[in-house]
């Protein structure tokens, strides 16, 4: 089981070189200089593996722990012991000749590791050479990497003398005297992470130690060297570093950033200083698409330190083949691989490789050239990055500070080895973070698009339609990445909606218009300002008050046509994406003492357990990260001592301080591998059993995801309506399921209800020709500068007779106009859809032929636009009415979404025609007037009163396929932080869906700011912004997820209660929030430390189905299902009681509001419609009824003001609807009936008491925003 453990800093250590002996008897056999001697076979000398304690200690030590059941020694080879070949078979564990059982790690191949230790050779020398170190990585079957740094050093061997062991190996006197020599030797060490810069400081640290032992055991020394890296643990993702003492350096042993990043110990600047970034952009590209590829150069460490660095570079893109950066000249056959790979060997190599292998890449670092090796035809090319993409690359690089002479030009001498180091250290660590943020940001300009053309639900990616939106200078690059298993990899973690560090980069700098993206699914086209090559960069001016209010709604434009950008999206190249300087802590590890026996062991893990828990003790509670790294420290070294409750208990604690780096494996393995007796003790403590319950639970979750990409295709089979739905989403034309049933029916008039493949392809063709058509469409600047920046033009007839003159009627998404013909192209206004009057569509005489018209009656003009508008005559009916319907509709329920949806509808309908060509084309594309059609059969005239108070409707469940239900919404106004983004600091409205989801609007404009994260999968219950930083959701499966706003991640959640979480309010103590309390349907109510999130009291009402709370004067209302309860806060004293007065047993308390300044209670009842408001002095008078006309059931109440609004169900006209009450407090009357939901309304917020926000159920699906009076 010793699996379980996680890996120390040391997973093997091993020295390797020649025997003395060996070295001997060729010296003395045959008397020649160490320069005439030919390179020796290495060989494993000794191979040091954990634990390094006694067999009688282990067990001491590990009594009662079945996690570390280890019988791993380590040993030295003996003389007697069989050779090379048979120490490799210590990978099967093979007993050594003294007995013990001795294993070494299965992936470790002891039989090719000599040579990688000695790449070039081991060569017996006459003069003694520099200490050198190099670095190896192992790659196994299933793509899990192992590291390895190897030191090389030289020991004197002189008259049968050498130091090796600290023995004198003296021989009887010999006829000649042996010539001074010096044999080398090398130490390996390989680990689990590459934390390349930590084992070169710990190796040199060895070798300083090594070199003055002549009467030392050097053995014992490397034995000793290992022990203490192997009880040296990884940190844990996050702001926390651990230092360790090697004398004479203090090693650091960095942190990844986050769960998802990988571990950075290397000096990332590397390939900057090889190669221009012309050239770094072209290796990248040969990595990108999965060439052949060969590093050569003089110097073995740079081999691997090179290409990790272009690992890194690609990020979170990961490459999926083989990858050895270094080869020894023993394994040059390497090269002759078939498939895909990354190598390096020894430019002395380079001529050898370069003629007799094709169709490699061959990189020269020490020179900086990229060639080809021969090749059986001609010369392929290497595709250019993308030309934007690259342009903004190399402008960033140009830019970086890559030398540190220039960065100490400044600075004072320093007289410290310590601060010497910390200093470049610091400068390192910055540089890295800008070369990384560099290359992310070039990862992220290459493939942003990519999302555009996926469609998640079916997960499918259009690929064709992606190449056709590239520019003709890219689409080579594209072709050959799009086929790559690394792209491949790359899609299925877009599918998955992974949050990693492409997606928060792509994030952080999407621009208004990519938000606007999210919210509407309009077909591609470029807009004027696109069209006029003009890119506008909305500079966000931020007040300096702290507090950010929500703007007034007049004031928001919402851009009617955002359009998908193309690969001509001009990027910002010089300006680099400067992420906030995060701070980092390092945390000391306590000294190691030998000799290494169980009680020196045993007090090293008892004093960093309690280093970890003063550390923790003296942490202020407001530093949750930190107190989180403490904590997974902590439980790793619990485990370690065989403590596994410990272990759990501080594993657990990550909930409360951060999520993300909970070991979920780790604590899986454990409690698998638990005593019944030990898992009985955890089943005893709730928190622990919750735990185990989740952590098994999510196992079984995770087997079941669907893990597949589908490349769209189309359909080769007749398709009934429900495989239509599926093959147009996926096509990516259209997504909602209403829109695609009728174009199911307008492609199946006349014929029975399914489709052929070939009427499908004739009308995917057609569009996406229409959409490249229009793509093509370049209007003059006098044209361009009648309409507004984000217009773009849908479709142009035919050109055609007007009374306005001769030219092609032009569609946008807001009006009709005339691009008229002649000398110079101009432009004459036809329309406005929202002032148009009428639309007729007749025919004129015109000699003894009836021309058909299309006649347009406006309200601003008094002349009727007439066009001839002939064959296409009808058409273009159909598509102005729907326009103008959609249009009004738009206007009359202040929903912008309605215009881009009648937009949708007219493109179906030209399609249709398109691609039908029959005489029943009009009739089907008829089928598609949704708005036209709604206009006349149902008359939606919107009354005065709704009208007038709404302000704006938007549907956060833009681009999925259903409408979801709004469960709860919740308003936070905006704070300005000084280490935020100014785009940050903006007022937020937050959003809880199905299933867990949640969707953030930037209050300021109405965009979505981050689509969609997940909190489980339950529905979500109650939102509250509980301080500046930090917003808490309940959810119906019992956790309490937390929400920081400054990262918008939640990284944090609350499981102490054990039913559906119902509702949360927070007490403010002069205006700063002191307490939380927490309620869930089983009638328990949590208080909470709102810094350290621990729970201060907990209290059990006497009934059940608590459904909601509030607070006030430090008493707590409780709605239950049977009455209301008034509780203290601090004693939880039971000191009122609002029994449930009605006669229908079957009715039930459904929603509370207090009105403390008029001293009163206002609650309604399941099934009932009428408003109940009780005095709180005066409880045993009944209640007041106010009766709200035509509603079903109140759902839902928040006070404004001097109002009470109320949310219900209501039937109007037969049909379910959402309508708000606005109820006078004062007058107990309904001042206004508000009629703006076509579901229940579900969820109301208030905005600052200027705005209040409703949300509607499943049917409907959308927020509408009224205004307060």
């Amino acid at each position: 089981m010793e699996d379980v453990l996680p890996s120390g800093l040391l997973e093997v250590c091993l020295l390797v070189g020649v025997p003395p002996e060996r070295v001997r008897a060729l010296l003395q056999g045959t008397q020649r200089k160490p320069k005439s001697l030919p390179p020796l076979d290495p060989e494993v000398l000794s191979v040091f593996v954990p634990p390094f304690i006694s067999r009688d200690d282990t067990q001491v030590m590990n009594a009662g722990n079945s996690l570390n059941k280890s019988k791993r020694r380590s040993f030295r080879k003996k003389k007697e012991r069989p050779k090379v070949e048979n120490v490799k078979s210590l990978n099967v564990e093979q007993k050594a000749p003294d007995t013990e059982d001795i294993t070494v790690p299965k992936d470790i191949d002891l039989l090719g590791l000599p040579q990688l230790c000695f790449p070039g050779g081991l060569y017996i020398t006459s003069e003694s050479k520099e200490d050198h170190i190099h670095f190896l990585v192992f790659t196994d079957v299933c793509g899990n990497r192992t590291y390895g740094a190897v030191a090389q050093y030289y020991q004197p061997l002189q008259d049968g003398c050498i130091s090796l062991n600290g023995q004198a190996h003296r021989e009887s006197a010999q006829p000649g005297k042996m010539p001074v020599c010096f044999v080398p030797f090398a130490v390996c060490v390989i680990s689990r992470y590459p934390y390349f810069n930590a084992l070169k400081d710990c190796l040199s640290c060895l070798l300083v130690q090594l070199r003055p032992l002549q009467d030392l055991d050097v053995e014992e020394h490397i034995k000793e060297f290992a022990a203490k890296l192997f009880l040296i643990p990884s940190p844990p993702p996050g702001p926390l570093h651990l230092v360790f003492n090697m004398k004479p350096l203090q090693i650091i042993i960095p942190s990844r950033e986050d769960p998802d990043s990988p571990i950075i110990d290397l000096d990332l600047h590397l390939p900057l200083l090889c190669f221009r970034p012309e050239q770094v952009l072209q290796i990248m590209t040969c990595i990108l698409t999965e060439q052949k590829i060969v590093f050569f150069s003089s110097d073995w460490a740079l081999l691997t330190l090179v290409a990790e660095c272009f690992m890194l570079y690609l990020h979170p893109l990961q490459w999926q083949h083989t990858f050895v950066p270094l080869l020894s000249r023993q394994m040059l056959d390497f090269v002759m691989a078939p498939t895909s790979f990354l190598m390096g060997c020894h430019t002395d190599h380079f001529e050898e490789v370069s003629m007799e292998i094709e169709d490699l890449v061959l990189i020269n670092i020490d020179n900086g050239d990229i060639a080809h090796s021969k090749m059986a035809e001609e010369e392929p090319e290497i595709p250019d990055v993308p030309a934007q993409a690259a342009e903004a690359f190399i402008k960033r690089v140009e830019s970086l500070q890559l030398h540190y002479d220039l960065e100490l030009c400044h600075l004072r001498a320093s007289t410290d080895l310590g601060e010497l180091q910390m200093r470049r250290r610091a400068w390192q660590q910055k540089l890295n973070t800008e070369v990384q943020q560099t290359a992310l940001q070039l990862i992220v300009n290459i493939f942003r698009e990519v999302k555009d053309h996926l469609n998640y639900e079916h997960r499918v990616f259009n690929s064709e339609e992606f190449l056709k939106t590239r520019a003709i200078g890219d689409q080579p690059f594209y072709r050959k990445v799009l086929e790559t298993y690394m792209f491949h990899s790359f899609l299925k973690a877009r599918l998955n909606r992974k949050m990693d560090a492409f997606a928060r980069m792509d994030l952080s700098t999407q621009t208004e218009e990519d938000r606007f993206n999210l919210m509407f699914h309009t077909p591609r086209r470029l807009t004027m300002e696109k069209m006029a090559s003009k890119r506008f960069n909305p500079q966000y001016v931020v007040s300096r008050r702290m507090v950010i209010s929500m703007p007034d709604l007049q004031e928001i434009r919402v851009p009617e046509a955002p359009t998908r950008k193309s690969s001509l999206r001009k990027l910002e190249a010089g300006v680099a994406v400067r992420m906030p300087s995060k701070s980092i802590s390092t945390f000391k590890i306590p000294e190691i003492h030998f000799p290494l026996i169980f009680q020196c062991v045993h007090s090293y893990y008892t004093d960093f357990y309690n280093h970890l828990s003063k550390a923790m003790n003296t942490l202020p509670p407001d530093n949750s990260a930190l107190l989180a790294r403490y904590f997974y420290l902590r439980g790793l070294i619990s485990l370690m001592q065989g403590k596994l409750l410990n272990a759990l208990s501080d594993f657990q604690n990550l909930d409360k301080t951060d999520l993300r780096i909970f070991p979920t494996d780790l604590v899986r393995k454990i409690v698998e591998t638990m005593a019944p007796a030990e898992r009985l003790q955890a089943d005893r403590k709730p928190e622990l059993k919750k735990l185990i319950s989740r952590v098994m639970e999510n196992q079984r979750e995770v087997m079941k995801i669907d893990d597949h990409v589908k490349n769209f295709e189309l359909p080769k089979t007749h398709m009934q309506l429900d495989d239509f739905v599926k093959r147009i989403q996926e096509s990516g034309i259209v997504k909602d399921i209403d829109t695609i049933h009728r174009l199911f029916d307008a492609l199946t008039v006349g014929h029975q209800k399914q489709i052929d493949p070939e009427t499908f392809r004739d009308f995917y063709n057609y569009w996406k020709e229409t959409e490249a058509e229009a793509q093509e469409v370049n209007l003059p600047p006098t044209v361009i500068q009648h309409l507004d920046k984000n217009e773009c033009v849908y479709k142009l007839s035919s050109s055609v007779k007007t009374n306005y003159g001769v030219g092609k009627i032009a569609l946008t998404q807001k009006r009709l106009f005339l691009l008229t013909e002649g000398g110079r192209p101009g432009y004459v206004q036809i329309a406005a859809f929202r002032d148009i009057e009428d639309v007729k569509s007749t025919t004129v005489a015109f000699l003894l032929l009836r021309i058909p018209t299309l006649k347009i009656k406006t309200l601003s003009k008094k002349e009727v636009f007439e066009a001839n508008l002939k064959t296409e005559c009808d058409l273009w009916y159909l598509i102005v009415k729907e326009m103008w319907a959609g249009k009004k509709m738009a206007d009359d329920h202040k929903d912008p979404q309605y215009i881009q949806q009648a937009l949708t509808n007219v493109l179906l309908m030209d399609a249709v025609v398109g691609a039908l060509q029959s005489s029943k084309t009009i009739y089907a594309a008829s089928k598609l007037s949704y708005f036209d059609r709604m206009k006349n059969e149902v008359p939606m005239m919107v009354p005065k009163t709704t009208s007038e108070t709404l302000k704006h409707k938007i549907n956060p469940s833009a681009g999925e396929t259903f409408p979801q239900a709004i469960d709860v919404l919740l308003y936070t106004p905006g704070h300005l932080d000084p280490s935020e983004r100014p785009g940050n600091a903006h007022p937020k409205l937050w959003c809880a869906l199905s299933e867990g989801k949640a969707v953030v609007f930037d209050a300021s404009t109405w965009s979505i700011q981050q689509h969609c994260f997940k909190m489980g999968r339950s529905k979500l219950t109650c939102m509250i912004m509980v301080e500046q930083s930090q917003v808490w959701i309940g959810s119906q499966d019992s956790n309490i997820y937390i929400i920081n706003t400054h990262s918008m991640s939640c990284n944090k959640q609350l499981n102490d209660h054990r039913s559906d979480v119902t509702d949360i309010v927070v007490d403010k103590k002069n205006g700063i929030p002191s307490e939380a309390y927490s309620s869930s349907l089983d009638g328990a109510v949590i208080a909470w430390n709102i810094s350290t999130l621990k729970v201060n009291r907990v209290f059990q009402l006497p009934c059940q189905n608590l459904t909601s709370i509030k607070l006030h004067n430090d008493q707590l209302w409780c709605c239950t299902g049977s009455c209301i309860l008034v509780v203290s806060t601090h004693e939880f004293q039971l000191q009122l009681k609002i029994e449930h007065h009605l006669k229908d047993v079957c009715s039930h308390f459904l929603c509370f509001q207090l009105f403390p300044e008029r001293d009163e209670v206002w609650a309604s009842y399941s099934g009932s419609s009428d408003l109940y408001i009780w005095n709180t002095k005066d409880f045993s008078s009944p209640p007041q009824k106010i009766h709200l006309q035509d509603c079903s059931e109140i759902t839902c109440m928040i006070r404004v003001k001097a109002q009470m609004w109320v949310g219900s169900s209501a039937r109007l006209q037969g049909k379910s609807k959402g309508k708000i009450y606005v109820v006078s407090a004062e007058k107990k009357t309904v001042e206004k009936e508000l009629v703006g939901h076509a579901d229940t309304v579900r969820a109301l917020c208030s905005a600052e008491d200027r705005y209040v926000l409703s949300g509607s159920g499943r049917e409907e699906g959308k927020i509408a925003i009224w205004k307060a009076e």
